[in-house]
């Protein structure tokens, strides 16, 4: 479970690794960045940053696809 952190708190050390890690995986599995964000009490922009300094390639935006026709 993601350690939840008061927010504006710095995240430093042996912490921010664990942290990265978590996020790292959870985001792996599927989870969203705003879930996450939610989850550990952190903002979007937080999380976001977490993953890209871990080297995650994020995925795509989801939801609907105006215009698209399906196949």
């Amino acid at each position: 479970m993601a350690e939840t952190l008061r927010k504006g708190s710095r995240v430093t050390g042996s912490a921010r690794e664990r942290l990265a890690g978590d996020l790292k995986k959870k985001y792996g599995q599927g989870r969203s960045i705003r879930a996450l964000a939610e989850e550990t009490g952190r903002s979007y922009g937080f999380v976001h940053r977490m993953l890209t300094e871990s080297g995650v390639t994020l995925r795509g935006r989801g939801g609907a696809t105006r215009g698209k026709v399906k196949a």
